[in-house]
């Protein structure tokens, strides 16, 4: 596996962790990071997604799908602009960020390994 792959391998970790604690104890997470418990459906509905994606991630990682890793850095770097945009704009806790930094260090892993070749 390239060095690119396996920082795409060990997110797809990652998301299948935040994935599997969203979908079954998400308030748990929320409380943990001083984020507000919800009883909303929404919250699992994004463990879901990021369960999904975890598989489209080890997927890509364990066939070295370069063009997928390629993507993910910008996808990856979208989610902390967002993220910070929706705290400034007040629709999110600030908490939120936490998690759209760890993508932006997970898109600067993948970003220097494709460099690297």
């Amino acid at each position: 596996m390239t060095a690119a792959g396996k920082s795409i391998y060990y997110f797809s970790f990652y998301l299948a962790i935040m994935s599997i604690s969203l979908l079954i104890a998400p308030n748990t997470l929320l409380t943990m990071f001083a984020m507000p418990a919800t009883d909303e459906v929404w919250i699992r509905v994004v463990g879901l997604l990021a369960g999904l994606l975890a598989v489209y991630y080890f997927i890509s990682a364990k066939h070295n799908y370069i063009h997928f890793f390629k993507a993910t850095v910008f996808t990856r770097i979208a989610v902390i602009v967002f993220f910070t945009l929706f705290v400034l704009l007040k629709y999110a806790h600030p908490m939120l960020i936490v998690f759209g930094a760890i993508d932006l260090l997970g898109a600067i892993w993948t970003f220097t390994a494709l460099k690297k070749g």
